[in-house]
């Protein structure tokens, strides 16, 4: 009983996971999520869940543990009309596309259009609203806060020049949205090894996510003091977080 009450009492986050389909999402989820490799996984209907527990800010005076819960996501056109149901709390999101597939990075952005203007956006061939996408007004609305990053997967598949060449460019979701990108071996269960860069931006990661759901640090841009209101920024330097709930 004891336990349970412990379990019952740390607080949770939900993140979802995105891509299309075959990309490694629940691959990946899996090894976050266990530090197990996944060889053989399922096609995700609808949406699976998994939960990691984390230990925010870890080593600092703030430091406490969270439930993470992951959201895997179908891939499938056929299922975009009801996969709006869970976009609804969303405080993180993953992008998943596969190195060895271009075509499945240059949806992420329908991807992320489809969270956050599920009215506007499809995925059928007459996606005409992509056409006219503009990012930096899309990029400049106060949901894009939510912590984004891009996860890059099947890097086992590339040979070793494609390799060193993919690691070096920047994806361009996560160019504009100046969120982290990582390049992952879903295969591999030292991916996410302790003290890798891998596990150091996933940890960051989880920790932006926490602050969205239950902090908020307040930073007034110039763009803001003309029009004389302030934002709130989940990117800037740290500062000492105030309880903000989010529910």
């Amino acid at each position: 009983m004891a336990n349970s009450n412990v379990i019952a009492a740390i607080d949770k986050v939900r993140v979802i996971v995105l891509g299309d389909s075959g990309v490694g999402k629940t691959s990946l989820v899996h090894l976050i999520s266990h530090n197990k490799v996944i060889r053989s996984p399922s096609w995700t209907i609808g949406c699976s869940v998994e939960v990691k527990l984390h230990e925010y800010r870890e080593g600092t005076p703030v430091q406490k543990q969270y439930f993470i819960e992951l959201w895997d996501l179908g891939g499938s056109s056929a299922h975009r009309n009801a996969r709006s149901v869970f976009y609804t709390p969303t405080h993180g999101m993953i992008l998943v596309h596969d190195l060895t597939n271009r075509k499945s990075e240059e949806n992420l952005q329908k991807w992320l259009s489809e969270v956050l203007n599920p009215e506007s956006c499809s995925f059928g061939k007459n996606y005409s609203h992509y056409d006219e996408f503009d990012s930096e007004n899309f990029l400049g609305s106060t949901q894009v806060k939510i912590p984004i990053l891009v996860v890059g997967s099947k890097l086992d598949l590339l040979d070793s020049k494609i390799r060193t060449s993919s690691q070096k460019s920047r994806n361009n979701i996560a160019e504009q949205c100046g969120c982290d990108e990582i390049f992952i071996d879903c295969l591999d269960v030292r991916s996410f090894a302790a003290g890798s860069s891998n596990a150091v931006i996933l940890s960051r990661f989880f920790d932006k996510v926490i602050e969205r759901k239950y902090y908020t640090r307040e930073i007034t841009t110039p763009f803001d003091k003309r029009r004389g209101v302030s934002t709130t920024s989940f990117f800037g330097p740290y500062s000492p977080p105030r309880l903000y709930h989010m529910d």
